[in-house]
């Protein structure tokens, strides 16, 4: 049964959120393109805007200013505009593949609830918000932010021809650690990079645990995964992939001169993430998700260490 808080029944995926307002409050007409820009799904959006969030709270703190609160929203808006249409592409070019795995084949796409014609108009318009966002940017971030297309488009054709596409993912879905330095900034430099690559690492690490939902329908497929990739010895995979993380973010902290509350905010990211490889059980799909799902609080914690440094010290 379903509660007045939940979603209907008939319009949850297997990993939506029962309680997700959109879902609730959009008219039945419009539930499918919630679905589609993953509204009903808000880790995407939350996972996006991290990287963005630490990079401009770490370049906040190394040049001795205040966070940006401008940033802050603006990156807030391009994450859930820009996740949604990524979201979009991913499926019209997977929307096949998708109808074979248990967990994808009630998407809008698959299931026919949305015409291939309407998601790439839905697609443009969310591309077009995200245009909005950047191009309200400085002229060094509008060039970092364009550079990061081809990757997007790549990403989806990656689990047909690699074992790492969650390496593509990272590359990605990290975006952001070079672009809220370089919107403050206005150039690259070393303590971006590092945080750049401090949220790759990150992102496949995440992405393995993901994946562990879909390794037996994956296989059936031909779809890679790092997951499948490292099998029985995934924890000690995602182990390593974290590990990277935290090395790189603490060279990061350290080029750019951090002080105490960021770094007792790393070392509590660091805490949970060792949860997680605690806690990983492949054959658990339910806890696969909602492992993957607590990276939003992991990602918060670090976010949140580098803006009390900011704004207290």
């Amino acid at each position: 049964m379903t509660s007045s808080t939940d979603a209907p029944a008939s319009d949850l995926l297997p990993d939506s959120v029962s309680r997700s307002l959109a879902l609730r409050l959009a008219p039945p007409a419009w539930r499918p393109f919630v679905q589609l820009a993953r509204i009903d799904r808000p880790i995407g959006w939350w996972l996006l805007l991290l990287p963005c969030w630490w990079s401009s709270a770490l370049a906040s703190v190394a040049r001795h200013e205040s966070l940006y609160p401008s940033h802050i929203l603006l990156f807030l808006v391009g994450a859930i505009a820009m996740r949604g249409a990524g979201s979009t592409y991913n499926d019209l070019v997977d929307r096949e593949i998708d109808a074979g795995v248990e967990r994808t084949r009630m998407r809008p796409l698959p299931s026919g609830r949305v015409s291939v014609r309407a998601a790439k108009i839905f697609m443009l318009a969310q591309c077009a918000i995200g245009a909005a966002v950047l191009f309200s940017l400085n002229g060094a971030a509008i060039l970092t932010g364009l550079a990061s297309l081809a990757i997007v488009a790549a990403y989806p054709f990656m689990k047909r021809i690699t074992s790492w596409p969650q390496a593509v993912l990272g590359l990605a879905f990290a975006w952001g650690g070079l672009m809220g330095w370089v919107a403050i900034a206005g150039r690259i430099d070393a303590p971006a990079v590092l945080i750049y690559l401090a949220a790759i690492f990150w992102t496949m690490g995440y992405d393995t645990i993901y994946a562990l939902q879909d390794a037996r329908d994956d296989a059936l497929v031909g779809i890679k995964s790092t997951a499948r990739l490292f099998g029985d010895r995934v924890t000690t995979g995602v182990g390593a992939l974290y590990l990277g993380a935290l090395l790189a973010a603490g060279v990061a902290f350290y080029l750019a001169g951090v002080g105490a509350p960021a770094y007792a905010g790393l070392g509590l990211f660091a805490s949970h993430l060792v949860w997680q490889l605690w806690r990983i059980k492949p054959e658990d799909t339910a806890r696969s998700l909602a492992l993957f799902r607590a990276n939003r609080d992991a990602g918060l914690i670090l976010f949140a260490g580098l803006a009390a440094n900011a704004l207290f010290t």
